[in-house]
């Protein structure tokens, strides 16, 4: 069976429906060609507060000012993250690759971002709520997912979140280019160093995470 990979909306009509009826009221938002946006700005609290009351699948980011919606995954995409996992717990067993974790992004930590993983030392995340600072955090990690927004959002915005955030490296997982991009050396919000990498490489992932990643296994996930 050929995979899907056509492009999604952000969210359904009727999860719109759902999160504009539980919203503040003093929040108001559109949807507006299978993008939700808030129709003023949002602050941090404003977010937070919207964040909690979404309906149940609905999974929300706020990031370089914008309200997000975070794709839900697919087989390919958890089949991924669990292959990196076990890299991860092989080489740094010291360490835990935290699945979607809440993390204070951005400059002064205003953004808040979901991450597809988190590199932290072993129960770094033990008594946090919905989003932790990143103090102590190794590597962020996201998996593309076949939604509109994945460039602007994976590509261009969460590098300079988590680079504002000094969090030390930045994997992504590139499904439509099959590539592994190593974002490292956060200085001034901008990451110095962002080499890519075709699938098949052997890929080392610098300090702090002092990770090799043999990536000829994400070909198996190729869409």
């Amino acid at each position: 069976m050929t995979p899907d990979t056509t492009e999604r909306p952000q969210m359904s009509v009727e999860d719109f429906e759902e999160l504009a009826r539980r919203a503040p009221r003093h929040v108001k938002l559109e949807f507006l060609g299978g993008r939700l946006y808030s129709k003023y700005p949002l602050d941090v609290e404003d977010f937070e507060e919207l964040e909690s009351r979404a309906p149940e699948g609905v999974r929300l980011e706020y990031i370089n000012g914008k309200l997000e919606v975070k794709a839900m995954p697919d087989g390919n995409h958890t089949s991924i993250f669990m292959w990196l996992l076990r890299q991860c717990m092989q080489q740094r067993p010291e360490l835990d690759l935290a699945p979607e974790r809440g993390v204070k992004a951005e400059a002064y930590r205003k953004g808040r971002a979901r991450t597809d993983g988190t590199l932290a030392p072993v129960d770094r995340f033990r008594g946090d709520g919905e989003w932790s600072e990143t103090d102590g955090v190794l590597m962020a990690v996201e998996i593309t997912s076949h939604d509109r927004d994945t460039d602007q959002r994976d590509r261009i915005d969460k590098p300079i979140g988590y680079a504002e955030a000094d969090i030390p490296v930045y994997l992504l997982i590139d499904r439509d280019n099959n590539t592994v991009t190593v974002f490292s050396e956060p200085k001034e919000g901008r990451y110095q160093q962002a080499p890519s990498y075709p699938w098949g490489s052997s890929v080392e992932l610098p300090a702090p995470v002092n990770i090799t990643l043999e990536t000829e296994k994400l070909k198996d996930y190729a869409d």
